[in-house]
This record gives C-alpha cells, sequence and structure tokens, in this order.
C-alpha cells in the first residue's frame, strides 16, 4: 500500500443540502430508509443498491438527480410528487461531459477498450441500471463517472467489467492508462462496489463471490499508488480501500479461506493505522475477532474485539460497542468462560437498547435485532446450553429482514444444529429442510458445515419424524447453485 500524493486545487462548489428528502425519511435512520428503498424497487422490479451511505449522500446534495432506476423507486415510493418535490434538481442541470458528448459517442468499444469491453452504453455495465431508450442516457450525473472510474490499467484489472449489474462477473484486462491522479470519481466508485458486494453477500454468500471481487480490490490500491487530487479525496480512497479489502476478506472468511480473510483484514487495519481512520480501525478488528473465534483462537478473539472497542469508544455510535462487545462474548465463549461471556452478553443487549444514531457505520446495517439474537445463540451454543442456544436461534430467524437471504439461512442451520443437540430430531429436521430450500439461493461454506454436523447428530434418529427425508436430500444436495450477474443460475 502506498499514501496517495495529494496537490492543492480548487475546493468544489460545496453541495446544498437535500432537506426534502431529509424530511421525508422522518425519524428513519439512514440504514433504515435505504432498506425501504430497495423494499420499494423491488416491488416495481427493479434492482437498486442503496444503502446508509447512499441516502447521506442524496441529504447532502452530493447526488443532486438521481438516474432513472432510483427516479422510479422514489417516485413509487412518494406517488404524486416530482422529483423537484423530494429535492432534486432537473436532470438537465446536471448534464456534464456525459451530455456533451453523448450523441457523438459511438454504441461499440471505446477507441483503446477490447473487444467486449463495456461502451457508452452495455448492459453488463455495473453503474447503468436503465435502458438505452434516448440519445442522453449518459447524462446520469453518476452513470458516466462510474463506468469509467475503474477502467484502470498498469497491473490492475477493470473493475467494471468485472462487476456485472447484480453479480461479478468475469474480468476483463485494461487498455487505458491508470489516472495520473484519483479524484472524486473514482472514490465513488470504490465506495460502489463495496456496496453492491455487500448486497451480493446478504442475498447469495460468500461462495462463488470472493475470487471475482478481488479484482475490484486490486484495482483500488492501484488507485491510492496513482496518487489523488485533494487530501479530501485521499482520504475517501484510503477508507473505501479498507473497507473494500475487509468485504472481500469476509467473502474469503465466510467461504473456509481462514488464511486469505486474516490477510485481507490486516491490509485493512494496516491502511487504518496510516491515515488514522478510527472507524475502519474498529471494522477491521471487529472481523480479525470473528475470524479468530472461527478458527479456534478464541483468546486472540478477545483481544481483537478489546482494540476494536478502544478504537470506536470515541465514534459515538452504541451499536457499534455493542456488536463488538458480541465479539467480545464470542471469544469468552470459546474459552469456556461463562462469565465473561455473560458480562460481555449483558453489555451488548444495554448498548443495543439505547437505539440508533447517525454515528453509525454505514456497514453495520445488517445489525439488528436479529442478529443480536444470531450471535448470542451462536455462543450459548458454543458454551453448551443448547435450549438458550435454540430459543435466540429461532428468535433470531423469525426477526430476520427478508433481504438477508444468507442471514435467514444461517440463523435457521443455527437452529437445525441447536435442536439436535437439544435433543429435538423432529424440529432439528423440519428447520434443515428449510435451509436445504434456500440453497439454491445462498452459497457459504460456513453452512454447508453446519448442516453437515446436524446430519451426523440426526444420523441415530432416523426413524423420527422428518429425520430421514433431510438426512437423504442432503445427502443427494450437490450444492447451491453459481450466481451469475446477481442471480442463481
Amino acid at each position: 500500500m502506498t499514501s496517495s500524493t495529494v496537490t492543492s486545487s480548487q475546493p468544489d462548489r460545496p453541495p446544498r443540502p437535500n432537506l426534502a428528502f431529509r424530511r421525508l425519511r422522518g425519524p428513519r435512520s439512514p440504514a433504515e430508509f435505504a432498506a425501504l428503498v430497495r423494499r420499494a424497487a423491488r416491488e416495481i422490479g427493479e434492482r437498486v443498491s442503496c444503502d446508509a451511505r447512499y441516502i447521506g449522500r442524496v441529504e447532502a446534495g452530493e447526488i443532486r438527480c438521481p438516474n432513472y432506476a432510483y427516479e422510479r423507486v422514489f417516485l413509487h415510493m412518494f406517488p404524486g410528487r416530482t422529483l423537484t418535490d423530494l429535492g432534486f434538481v432537473p436532470r438537465s442541470s446536471v448534464r456534464g461531459r456525459a451530455a456533451r458528448t453523448a450523441v457523438a459517442a459511438p454504441r461499440g468499444p471505446a477507441p483503446g477498450e477490447p473487444p467486449g469491453a463495456v461502451g457508452p452504453y452495455d448492459p453488463r455495465d455495473p453503474w447503468q441500471n436503465d435502458p438505452p431508450n434516448h440519445a442522453n442516457h449518459a447524462n446520469h450525473e453518476e452513470s458516466d463517472v462510474l463506468r469509467r472510474a475503474f477502467m484502470t490499467g498498469g497491473g490492475a484489472t477493470v473493475a467494471a467489467a468485472t462487476l456485472a449489474p447484480l453479480g461479478l462477473a468475469p474480468a476483463a484486462e485494461a487498455a487505458e492508462p491508470l489516472p495520473r491522479r484519483a479524484g472524486i470519481p473514482e472514490a465513488m466508485a470504490l465506495e460502489e462496489a463495496v456496496r453492491r458486494i455487500r448486497l451480493l453477500d446478504d442475498r447469495h454468500g460468500a461462495d462463488g463471490l470472493y475470487r471475482r471481487a478481488a479484482a475490484p480490490l486490486r484495482a483500488a490500491y492501484a488507485l491510492l499508488d496513482a496518487g489523488a487530487t485533494r487530501q479530501t479525496t485521499a482520504d475517501r480512497l484510503h477508507a473505501g480501500a479498507g473497507e473494500l479489502a475487509i468485504s472481500v476478506g469476509w467473502l474469503a472468511h465466510d467461504s473456509g479461506r481462514f488464511d486469505d480473510a486474516r490477510s485481507h483484514y490486516a491490509e485493512a487495519l494496516a491502511t487504518a493505522r496510516m491515515t488514522g481512520d478510527a472507524g475502519l480501525e474498529a471494522h477491521a478488528f471487529c472481523n480479525t475477532a470473528f475470524l479468530a473465534r472461527d478458527a479456534g483462537r478464541p483468546r486472540e478473539a478477545v483481544r481483537a474485539a478489546q482494540a476494536a472497542q478502544r478504537a470506536a469508544r470515541p465514534l459515538g455510535s452504541a451499536r457499534l460497542l455493542s456488536l463488538l462487545a458480541l465479539r467480545e462474548a464470542g471469544g469468552w465463549a470459546g474459552l469456556a468462560d461463562r462469565t465473561g461471556c455473560e458480562r460481555a452478553l449483558a453489555r451488548a443487549q444495554a448498548l443495543f437498547e439505547r437505539g440508533r444514531a447517525d454515528a453509525d457505520p454505514e456497514w453495520m446495517s445488517f445489525y439488528g435485532e436479529a442478529e443480536l439474537a444470531g450471535l448470542e445463540a451462536q455462543c450459548w451454543s458454543t458454551l453448551g446450553d443448547w435450549r438458550r442456544a435454540s430459543r435466540q436461534a429461532r428468535r433470531a430467524a423469525q426477526a430476520q429482514d427478508p433481504h438477508f437471504t444468507r442471514n435467514i439461512a444461517l440463523y435457521t442451520a443455527e437452529l437445525a444444529d441447536d435442536l439436535a443437540r437439544e435433543g429435538r430430531p423432529d424440529e432439528a429436521a423440519e428447520a434443515g429442510l428449510r435451509v436445504l430450500a434456500l440453497l439454491d439461493q445462498v452459497q457459504s461454506s460456513r453452512i454447508q458445515a453446519m448442516l453437515a454436523g446436524t446430519a451426523r447428530v440426526l444420523l441415530p434418529h432416523r426413524r423420527a419424524s422428518g429425520v430421514a427425508e433431510f438426512l437423504n436430500r442432503h445427502a443427494s444436495c450437490k450444492g447451491p447453485r453459481p450466481v451469475r450477474d446477481g442471480e442463481p443460475v
């Protein structure tokens, strides 16, 4: 990793906050509102990777006019209102370089691009969500910027060709040279790559995504080597690269590649330390603690979780501290220290009850009642308290937002295993069958391993109701289908 070279330049005109959009969000947190946007998109057949950061950018005025996919979703959410009513500016006023060149732009590959690379419009282009139904399609404030931002050369891969609209497609080599210095467009593209990877993991799990997600990570660090136009951009690039390293590390972690995950988390931690980014440091230590627990190093899990809490205390997020207390509890459980585990669990619950705050990190959108219960279930399971474990696992599966398909499968697999070990084989088999039904959508070695363990426990109970069916279906299961363009194939 190399720190960015920063040169002075005239500051951009500060954006005007979108107060109308902020009023529409009301008392909901940005993450909660983003979940409503994603749900509304599904209602009309759209697919948008909306999260808390996107909502924040809209409210800050960074996105003066949304692209057409978001426009359709917002107008569906607020019928009878126009984009102007929602606080956006007319689309014609945000036309930049793309608008000036749209008419002349060729429909095939751009000069210097290899055959098959994305052109001015291509359905494989990850940064475009709309059909090519008019000449000024590329006038979106973001589409042209984001499409080009990862077209980095040298040893980097074209991340724009790597990330398909809702999936990770095979990479292609870039012919364009690396930009001399990175700017806001590159930072935006990097942040979008993180969002898309996280959304895909929420839906489908890590297997099949990890190797493809490594290409944008290489491109991210190539951007850092190129330098940045100003210090704020350099900080944003470092934060984005660190978050991407954690996301790729999690994909490695969840697919059983523990050594690779450890390396990616260490890379993110080094980036955080180099730039003094306490939020990134806390996130890297959080995931390191989780990995250490799963890898059978519980004492390291406790130390990493405690280090994460030290980094996170000045950030003002009780929810983050709650999650980190749960990471610590998992380590204590692994050490068979019931007292230490119970204390950490009580601290996690108390912090969680303080509620959400604007200081909550964007990446924590997954952390709610369901995750709290699911992580507590894992602690009780590790301690051998199967009754408490199954009760919390059931609560987690029932409380989970349907968007997080992977987590529903994970909590239900935890429930099946806890019930089997508690001596309730019929209920365990029923839960196991529900997990098997989700494996067409979810790819996770962790979940597969949990089901295999449950099957071993249930073998002596084959005559119990439903157990034989579960065992037979599990034995014949050939594993999850691969994901292509964001959907199982």
